[in-house]
């Protein structure tokens, strides 16, 4: 088959690989028909290598058909179910997972990387399991993972986002604890940003204010009723948050950039430092040295009012992140953080994402479809913000 593979900083190829098969009986085998390119792919793309080897099968937004089912996930599926796959895999039935914290599953842990559930196609941290960027994928534990979607003849795009951005972005917003009619911030427009604030306002938030300097990501969120911030045209973007809430600040924030926020050059720097050298350096580096770029952590602690919580989903993978300790305690600030707990919040959402109404928007979030094999230049598309690029899709059948 055809997959995008990682073949060093800032190069990816689509190759022919093996196919996948059924080597677990939890294991499906799914034909891919949509896959997207996920902003935490662009931090494979530049800052993790080291975590990665030529030939990796990146990718981790995926949908498609049910092509082989093993055994034991026979109950639950069945071959040509239209179906979601989180990013995370999960078992459904361990300690963490029957208490709704699926990205900490026991059974599929990382633990020899001390890290959580494995997830597709993101590096040895996190368990090298082949993504879905490909025409087809295996699919572990699919006796509890994949969502089956109607096969109503709706775009692809209507049920994709379950994968990662929608659960995402509503753990996110969850995590903010904004009181009816409240106040929230989000930081950083892309994918996930413009789904947190829709979400947000979806759930009773009062006002819904959007940080970003990119001017295709800010006229999206204007077309959803979200008051906008243009970053890279105002001096001090704390200080317009502070005019627009009577000198008090968000009672929610959601921080949706992480490590590699603009405005941050001298961790900007590290991190280049780091995809210099060896990959067994680099990962020592990274484990004990690394920093990320903060300025977007920054702007969100400052967006908070006074015992106001702020909720981070962008990626850190920093060691040493500097943190303003004295100012955190002395506003009383509440921190929330961590990967989505997908199926916890998939029975919430596919209401939602069913209902022909589209209350979130979800068609209105893709601005690229492109065939697979284009991948390379959509990943340099996507990293630049060219071309009005907010999302892309891949169609590994195209």
């Amino acid at each position: 088959m055809r997959a995008l593979t990682w073949q060093g900083r800032e190069q990816v190829a689509v190759e022919d690989v093996p196919d996948p098969r059924i080597e677990e009986p939890t294991d499906a085998v799914v034909r891919v028909t949509s896959t997207a390119i996920c902003g935490s792919d662009l931090h494979l793309y530049s800052v993790l290598g080291p975590y990665l080897k030529p030939g990796d099968v990146l990718g981790h937004e995926t949908m498609g058909v049910v092509e082989e089912v093993g055994p034991q996930a026979a109950g639950r599926l069945s071959v040509g179910d239209r179906v979601v796959v989180p990013f995370g895999i999960a078992c459904g039935t361990c300690f963490m997972c029957t208490r709704g914290l699926q990205s900490q599953c026991e059974t599929t842990q990382v633990r020899e990387q001390g890290k959580g559930a494995a997830l597709f196609g993101y590096t040895s941290l996190y368990g090298s399991v082949p993504g879905g960027q490909a025409q087809y994928l295996r699919v572990p534990q699919a006796q509890y993972g994949p969502v089956v979607v109607p096969a109503d003849g709706r775009p692809d795009e209507a049920y994709l986002y379950l994968s990662d951005v929608l659960p995402t972005a509503w753990q996110a917003v969850v995590n903010a604890d904004v009181p009816a009619g409240g106040t929230v911030v989000v930081v950083g427009l892309g994918p996930i940003g413009q789904m947190a604030a829709r979400i947000a306002r979806h759930r009773g938030a009062g006002r819904v204010v959007g940080i970003d300097g990119v001017p295709e990501r800010l006229a999206m969120a204007r077309r959803h009723g979200v008051e906008t911030i243009d970053a890279a045209a105002t001096d001090d973007v704390v200080a317009a948050v502070r005019d627009l809430t009577q000198g008090r600040g968000a009672d929610g924030v959601v921080e949706a950039v992480g490590m590699e926020a603009h405005g941050s050059p001298v961790f900007a720097a590290g991190q280049k430092v780091a995809g210099l050298l060896p990959d067994a350096l680099a990962q020592k580096f990274m484990e004990k040295a690394g920093v990320d770029r903060m300025a977007a952590m920054q702007t969100a602690i400052g967006a908070a009012r006074r015992g106001g919580t702020v909720s981070v989903v962008g990626v850190y993978g920093g060691a040493v992140d500097p943190f303003p300790m004295m100012d955190v305690f002395d506003r009383q600030l509440t921190f929330r953080f961590g990967q989505a707990n997908v199926r916890r919040w998939t029975d919430e959402l596919l209401p939602l994402v069913t209902d022909d109404a589209d209350p979130l928007g979800v068609l209105d979030l893709r601005t690229h479809r492109v065939p697979l094999e284009q991948a390379p230049a959509a990943y340099d598309m996507f990293q630049r913000k060219s071309d009005g690029c907010v999302k892309v899709v891949l169609d590994p059948a195209a």
